[in-house]
């Protein structure tokens, strides 16, 4: 367990990152970043898997109830999306695709008929050798369409809440060990 609160804080998109450039035109970009303890890994596959794994229990219900409204309109679901990670031919992180992988990136997502998105976790050195890396969750969406700004523009207050809900928790469960 952690000794003290880290805070999340809103950060603009880094330059580094794949996702600043996923897209010609985006509807959303935010970023969001926390600092990781110093004997925290730093490989952001691991991280990621370890973000989604330990989500709090009130973004699954949130995931339900967005499953039961877009269902009918022919969007995607968390469900659907989760029989798809069986698949070994289309690599996945929990119930999204793995669209780009390198040392201190991973990049996530899914195209659909209404809009198409990028996670990225991206984690860079910290300030000085006695504070940890930092760990920068950034998403940029791109709309197809009117449902797709529709959806978004219901979604985007939801979505930075569990941005930062996802980060705060995993800190508070303690991140992954770095290998030695």
């Amino acid at each position: 367990m952690p000794s003290k609160f880290t805070p999340v804080k809103q950060v603009a998109i880094p330059l580094q990152s794949a996702v600043a450039t996923a897209f010609k035109s985006v509807n959303l970009a935010d970023a969001f970043s926390i600092q990781l303890p110093s004997d925290a890994s730093i490989d952001p596959d691991v991280l990621a898997r370890f973000i989604f794994s330990v989500q709090p229990s009130w973004i699954g219900a949130l995931l339900n109830v967005r499953d039961a409204i877009v269902s009918g309109l022919g969007l995607k679901t968390a469900k659907h999306l989760a029989t798809l990670s069986s698949d070994a031919t289309v690599p996945r992180i929990s119930i999204f695709r793995v669209f780009g992988t390198s040392e201190t990136e991973v990049v996530l997502g899914e195209n659909d008929k209404h809009l198409d998105f990028r996670v990225s976790i991206l984690c860079t050195p910290g300030s000085s050798p006695d504070t940890g890396n930092q760990l920068t969750l950034s998403t940029v969406v791109h709309c197809h369409n009117l449902l797709g700004r529709t959806y978004l523009s219901v979604i985007a207050p939801f979505h930075r809440q569990v941005v930062k809900a996802s980060l705060r928790r995993a800190a508070n469960l303690g991140w992954p060990k770095a290998s030695a």
